[in-house]
């Protein structure tokens, strides 16, 4: 009975001890945010100091809520040395906590100088990034290949004196360059299905843009066609050669070099325009630099994502420069 008397008794002055301590740190919380609304920062964090680390089996809550609180007041001070040191008095106790060791990261993060800051950032961005870009590329190559030829044949039609051909061939150019690349792309991915024809996103992203360009290149090219003097194809058809032969020999060849400017910056346009196909479930260049954006909030991911796009873009204004001094070697100026 006297044990029992006497568990009992301790029991009760535990509790009581526990209503005092709790008491006390509720009063000096309070205290802290009164100081801490009088614009006092270092004097709130000097009071929330004061709440002492709790004995075995004591109440953790106030001491870490106390010590995240000054590492927050002192980062807004820009004291990231004591900053840091509040989250590891938290950690160093109780390592498993996430909130210290996450705060601890991002002040470790912000004490970095900015050059090593960037590197850290492209080295984990660039892997994502690397394998958009490898995706626009291929994009951009396959369209460079299918457009010019299908921008031939649209042009050639174009000029032909067979009424329907230059009716259709009008049409296709009248509507791919006077609708935007987004609708068409939306239409091809999303508004073919209702029609039975569906087609997955690189097939659906490669027949837009390849319409799209070959509509823009049939114009060129017809231009660039228009602009040989008449008296060639004449010349040609004098000494035998059909109309297919003077075109394939003689009209066309003489066009190259007025076509690789205007040719050159359509594909510089074409680098660009593919960032719409993210539009329609492709994670290309633009779209994986969103993504991570999105998840990390880190402006880094898009200059890194910008530095890629002008790589590309000037390595193929240089590959265009090179080949109209090349074309136009025996031209002269």
């Amino acid at each position: 009975m006297v044990r029992v008397m006497k568990a009992t008794f301790l029991a009760l002055c535990f509790l009581a001890l526990s209503g005092v301590v709790h008491a006390d740190t509720s009063a000096l919380f309070r205290q802290a945010d009164n100081v801490m609304a009088s614009g006092d920062l270092s004097g709130a964090a000097g009071i929330l100091a004061s709440v002492p680390s709790p004995d075995r089996g004591g109440e953790v809550a106030p001491f870490v809520r106390s010590r995240m609180q000054m590492a927050r007041i002192y980062h807004a001070m820009g004291d990231y040395g004591a900053a840091m040191d509040a989250c590891r008095e938290v950690l160093v106790p109780y390592p498993q906590n996430v909130e210290a060791a996450n705060f601890l990261r991002s002040l470790e993060r912000e004490t970095l100088p900015a050059y090593i800051l960037f590197f850290k950032d492209a080295a984990l961005f660039l892997p994502s990034l690397l394998k958009g870009a490898g995706m626009t590329l291929t994009l951009v190559l396959v369209t460079m290949v299918v457009s010019p030829l299908g921008g031939l044949l649209i042009a050639l039609g174009r000029i032909s004196r067979v009424p329907p051909l230059s009716v259709l061939c009008w049409f296709v150019i009248w509507f791919f360059r006077g609708t935007p690349l987004l609708l068409q792309l939306f239409f091809i991915y999303y508004g073919l299905p209702s029609l039975g024809i569906t087609l997955s996103p690189m097939a659906a992203a490669l027949f837009g843009l390849g319409i799209n360009y070959s509509a823009y290149l049939a114009e060129i090219i017809r231009g660039g066609i228009e602009s040989i003097d008449g008296g060639q194809m004449e010349a040609a058809k004098a000494i035998g050669m059909s109309y297919g032969q003077a075109m394939r020999r003689v009209i066309i060849p003489q066009t190259y070099k007025r076509l690789i400017p205007p040719v050159g910056n359509e594909f510089i346009a074409l680098i660009k325009d593919t960032a719409l196909v993210s539009t329609i479930a492709m994670v290309e260049l633009m779209r994986a630099a969103d993504q991570m954006f999105n998840a990390y909030f880190n402006i880094n991911v898009l200059i890194l994502a910008a530095c890629m796009y002008l790589l590309f873009t000037t390595v193929f204004t240089f590959c265009f420069e090179t080949l109209e001094r090349r074309v136009g070697v025996y031209e002269k100026r």
